[in-house]
């Protein structure tokens, strides 16, 4: 078939047409959220069949599985494994066809600014490319296969029973000052010695370990990879490794362990992006227990929708409950694991794309970014209830978010942004600072939007803030840090990735997530390379902002989120 070419008038006339047409209800597009929403997704390699549509223009198999993985390497993120729409439009046969091959290529190739990217006109995507994706989304979205049980049981590995474990710890770490690494590309997780920089080992996991929870006693380490697979270590090993895994779905961000008083360390629950839903595992062995499922209707409009993400999970402090965040449908449900046979789950409506978030200095509310939303909800854990619902700046990304004492508003929960250059501080005591509980109470100003994680500790008087995404490299590769007490002087900035000592050799460098060390005098940042380039952690000290340490070794490959043991087990930032 060839590829029809459009004059420049007509392209202009289709692409004003387009931009209109898929226009949504915000304006504007920066980098930062082009590059976090349009990721990849490794369903993209998982078997599926082609569904044709006779209305729709003809594609070869060939043709129709490139167009498949290229779908699922960019578009998947925001328009949903089904094309039924998430945080982007749907692109469903019943929508496509009408507007026509020639409407929907000038609509890929030029973008919009609704949130549409450019892919062609960025370099992004050839012309061909284009004019496969354009016949592409006019046919019938082919599904994923789902993941049961069975399917669970059949990727159950234990590698070390509990009777053959250690009844001891058995290394001289100082286990609490672990830090748990992720290896993104090559699927591995670093563990490294908080005292001596050195890497105690590299533990082989699902790809692009997403994060690392552990358990109430700190003894397991769990990570989980985007490929859904689950890694248990164990820590009083004398050489920590793997113990067991499992994969609890083909697509997955989340997992945590049971913290309540008697149910320490009792269960593992993690949350897939495909098949929608949650599993329940032994907190030993991980085997699975029990599934559920997350599709239903959407907060609001009360739409079903088919594909709801389970986002982060946490496992309350108050009661045996796990805190699962559903992204598109806008819920949080309040899982009572105390009687898997009988499971009790209250629903807690806020608003759709909910996604990651952390608990404020009490522990008592989860603060969860409703991101595309532009808001953050506040869940009472000892309540079970919808304590807020706060209006933010343009795509709220917080990671864990920060918490720290405000001198004039008091305990305050801090959120960085992906789509503008500020940090949104919200009250978190409803006691003893009513009148500022659960509102935004100030805004300080970064250097750019493309922010994913900020970072305070109990000890420390600074708030700390990354923007990876930020195509600006000054911005990107350096962080930005606060005094608290005097939050009006604005940031100074650290070069990180200069101190890395890398040779700029053409490859992209991208400073991201400041962690503490268990005594909250050191932050560690992870200089984030391309896969054959070098990378590096960054260590500064806290007080003094100066250069402490460069942690170099060629097996840091593509470093991204790290983790400190007795921080992660804790709950601080």
């Amino acid at each position: 078939m060839k590829t029809r070419k459009l004059s420049r008038v007509a392209a202009l006339a289709l692409s004003a047409l387009a931009l209109t047409a898929f226009a949504q209800d915000k304006k504007g597009i920066t980098a930062g959220e082009m590059n976090y929403q349009a990721g990849a997704s490794p369903l993209g390699s998982e078997p599926m069949v082609q569904s044709t549509n006779p209305k729709a223009p003809p594609m070869t198999q060939a043709e129709f599985d490139v167009a498949r993985k290229i779908y699922f390497e960019r578009c998947a993120g925001c328009h949903g494994v089904l094309r039924k729409g998430a945080t982007g439009k749907p692109l469903t046969p019943d929508l496509t066809v009408a507007k026509g091959t020639d409407y929907l290529k000038i609509f890929i190739a030029y973008g919009s600014p609704a949130g549409m990217p450019n892919w062609q006109t960025s370099g992004e995507m050839t012309e061909a490319q284009v004019d496969l994706m354009a016949r592409y989304i006019q046919h019938e979205p082919p599904q994923p296969p789902e993941f049961g049980m069975a399917d669970m049981k059949k990727t159950w590995k234990v590698q070390v029973a509990p009777k053959d474990r250690p009844t001891k710890k058995m290394n001289k770490f100082n286990i609490e000052n672990i830090f748990s690494t992720t290896l993104r590309d090559t699927g591995e997780i670093a563990l490294i010695d908080g005292d001596t920089k050195q890497i105690i080992n590299i533990i082989k996991t699902g790809y692009a370990v997403h994060i690392s929870r552990m358990s109430a006693s700190g003894r397991y380490l769990f990570v989980i990879g985007r490929d859904a697979k689950i890694n248990m270590i164990d820590l009083w090993m004398e050489k920590p490794d793997s113990v067991a895994e499992v994969r609890i779905g083909l697509e997955a961000r989340s997992v945590e362990t049971s913290k309540a008083k008697g149910y320490q360390d009792k269960l593992v629950i993690a949350g897939a992006y495909w098949p929608p839903q949650f599993t329940l595992m032994d907190g030993d062995t991980l085997e699975p227990k029990k599934i559920v499922a997350t599709r239903g209707m959407v907060v609001g409009t009360q739409e079903y929708h088919p594909e709801p993400r389970v986002a982060s999970i946490l496992g309350s402090h108050y009661k045996p409950e796990f805190i699962v965040n559903i992204k598109e449908t806008g819920k949080t449900l309040m899982v009572d694991y105390s009687n898997l046979d009988a499971l009790k789950i209250t629903e807690i409506g806020s608003a759709p794309f909910l996604h990651d978030g952390g608990l404020d200095a009490s522990k008592r509310y989860f603060m969860v970014a409703a991101n595309n939303s532009n808001k953050i909800a506040a869940i009472d854990t000892k309540e079970g209830k919808l304590a807020g619902l706060v209006e933010v700046g343009k795509i709220p990304h917080p990671g864990r978010g920060a918490n720290f004492t405000h001198p004039k508003f008091g305990p305050v929960w801090a959120t960085g942004h992906l789509g503008d250059e500020t940090i949104s501080l919200i009250g978190t005591d409803p006691k003893k600072f009513k009148q500022y509980a659960f509102k935004e109470v100030a805004k300080l100003t970064g250097p750019g939007g493309g922010a994913l994680f900020v970072k305070s500790h109990p000890k420390s008087n600074n708030l700390w803030s990354d923007a990876p995404l930020n195509p600006d490299p000054k911005i990107s590769q350096s962080i930005v840090v606060y005094d608290i007490k005097n939050l009006d002087k604005g940031y100074k900035v650290l070069p990180i990735a200069e101190w890395a000592g890398i040779k700029p050799d053409g490859g992209a460098m991208r400073v991201v997530q400041p962690e503490y060390n268990k005594a909250g005098d050191e932050v560690w940042f992870a200089v984030w390379s391309a896969k054959n380039k070098q990378s590096a952690l960054v260590v500064v000290d806290d007080k003094t902002l100066k250069l402490k340490a460069v942690i170099k070794d060629p097996r840091l490959i593509t470093p991204t989120g790290h983790f400190n043991v007795y921080n992660t087990q804790h709950d601080v930032y």
